[in-house]
């Protein structure tokens, strides 16, 4: 499935050694399968959380819910219920406010045909969804093969720590490393994402 990105990737002598020690690429493992509405809920409730952390917090904000999540349903949960299951302050309004809009946006079979800047200019008008948030959505919801999300820390702290670098770098010089991955950016992320784990 990933054969010819892998063989690309590969021309990079140091996520060479990455693919060599992680193996296969798994990323089809850890897609995602809900609804526009799930996944955007679930990517605002992991902003800024280790993952174990958002991934109790986002279970147990989907036990509120018997049936499948609708945007009424968030609407009409009380703050102070969301607050009890963990989510902080803000990210109920953003969460609100995502539900508020939620008619509005388009369908994800509507997202499908769109590219990767034109989904991101139209998702990014919800409070508390930025550029990164939406790049998650892109990865793992629908499947886009060369994102690369600058901002994201654990992309930075593998660029760091792989090819010896003092600070972290910032989004040029990511952009820049990453020049040759394309288009296959998304698969090296998630070998940069698996070398933190690995290391």
């Amino acid at each position: 499935m990933y054969s010819v990105a892998i063989t690309t990737l590969k021309q990079d002598s140091i996520l060479a050694e990455v693919i060599l020690h992680v193996g296969e690429c798994r990323l089809n493992q850890v897609q995602q399968t809900g609804d526009l509405l799930d996944c955007l809920c679930r990517s605002i409730i992991y902003q800024q959380l280790s993952g174990k952390a958002a991934a109790a917090i986002h279970n147990r904000f989907l036990q509120l819910y018997s049936d499948s999540l609708t945007a009424s349903d968030i609407i009409n949960t009380p703050d102070d219920v969301l607050r009890s299951v963990g989510i902080s302050r803000p990210k109920i309004s953003y969460l609100k406010d995502l539900a508020q809009r939620f008619e509005q946006l388009p369908s994800l079979d509507d997202l499908q045909k769109m590219d990767d800047e034109s989904i991101i200019k139209c998702l990014t008008t919800v409070k508390g969804i930025g550029r990164w948030t939406v790049q998650m959505l892109l990865i793992f919801r629908l499947h886009r093969w060369d994102v690369l999300p600058v901002d994201d820390l654990g992309i930075r702290n593998a660029i760091r720590q792989l090819y010896g670098l003092a600070d972290l770098p910032n989004k040029k010089t990511v952009e820049q490393l990453a020049q040759q991955w394309q288009p296959y950016r998304t698969i090296a992320c998630w070998y940069l994402w698996r070398s933190l784990n690995n290391s």
